[in-house]
């Protein structure tokens, strides 16, 4: 064999086999119990959704999908924790759209939020919600903008999760955009950060409206906007930020399946066919769409395409503002 066509020879032999071994791993996968790692404490958004796709997941997959929680510091403990386990497809993370704008809030990760993840699937994109307690005198975002400019710093706001979700997030760019100063009180989650909204311990949150549905529907919240450009079909009497005096306004919430860099192609392509079905199935669309989430199936590829514009936005508009976490 000419000497020249030897290393060729070799990468395509050494490919080969690689290719062949990641087939040979996901006719096996799975054969013991997946656990679903959440960045947040239970009872909030992201927690919902997670137990929602661990069900119907672990259906599919004819193997326990366990939640496990692991809240604190925006979610980033529980990212670093996938980050850093095995990349075998027994390990997955469930992300937020925080995840996109990490990178640029945290100096040290101790985890590239691209390179140290294969995506998986985006589960679905939601609004986010601006809620005040029902009781309180904010009906209208006017009402909260007037009052953040008459006492500047004197209202606070409950962020679940810390600085690094999309909510957070959305509560800086309303700050910026609006002119107006507020001081945002963190929470392990948006469950925390909704029990201390209702208490009273804050003036008013930012969430997703799978957590805070039930209590905008039992009278106890009082919605007074939306952040995405066009009204919600969960919420549609609540106008978007938009509508009310903050022209271009948007912030939209997603979640999606992440796993370590390095999965085995074949299995983030079959946990990605399993996500996409089980979330076409009727029941699945239904319960989502009660929870103010819009479906949201796609390739691994797409996803990844999502993430990185995300990481791109957030990341400029993240430095623009000077905002920084640690």
């Amino acid at each position: 064999m000419h000497s020249t066509l030897r290393p060729l020879l070799n990468v395509l032999l050494f490919a080969g086999a690689a290719l062949a071994a990641s087939f040979a791993q996901a006719q096996d996968y799975p054969n013991k119990p997946v656990t679903l790692v959440v960045g947040f404490a239970p009872g909030g958004s992201a927690d919902i959704m997670a137990r929602l796709l661990a069900q119907k997941l672990g259906d599919s997959l004819g193997q326990p999908v366990v939640v496990d929680n692991k809240p604190g510091a925006g979610a980033t403990i529980a990212t670093a924790a996938v980050a850093a386990s095995r990349p075998d497809g027994y390990t997955l993370l469930l992300v937020t759209s925080g995840h996109a704008g990490s990178g640029a809030l945290y100096s040290r990760l101790g985890y590239d939020p691209l390179k140290s993840f294969e995506p998986v699937a985006k589960v679905g994109a939601s609004p986010i919600v601006i809620v005040a307690p029902a009781a309180g005198p904010f009906r209208t975002l006017k009402d909260v903008i007037d009052a953040a400019r008459r006492s500047p710093g004197k209202l606070n706001y409950a962020a679940g999760g810390g600085g690094a979700t999309t909510t957070s997030l959305a509560a800086e760019f309303l700050k910026s955009d609006a002119k107006i100063d507020m001081v945002m009180v963190p929470y392990k989650g948006s469950g925390p950060a909704l029990t201390a909204l209702l208490s009273g311990e804050v003036d008013l949150g930012f969430d997703i409206p799978s957590s805070a549905l039930p209590h905008i529907k039992s009278g106890k919240l009082r919605p007074v906007a939306v952040t995405t450009r066009t009204r919600s079909s969960v919420l549609p009497e609540v106008p978007t930020v938009a509508e009310q005096g903050i022209p271009g306004f948007e912030v939209t919430g997603w979640f999606g399946v992440l796993a370590p860099a390095g999965t085995p192609s074949a299995i983030v392509a079959r946990l990605n066919k399993d996500i996409n079905a089980l979330l076409n199935e009727p029941d699945t669309k239904s319960r989502l769409q009660d929870l103010g989430v819009e479906v949201g199936t796609g390739s691994p590829a797409d996803f990844g395409r999502l993430i990185a514009g995300d990481t791109r936005r957030y990341g400029d508009a993240i430095r623009k503002l000077g905002i920084k976490v640690d």
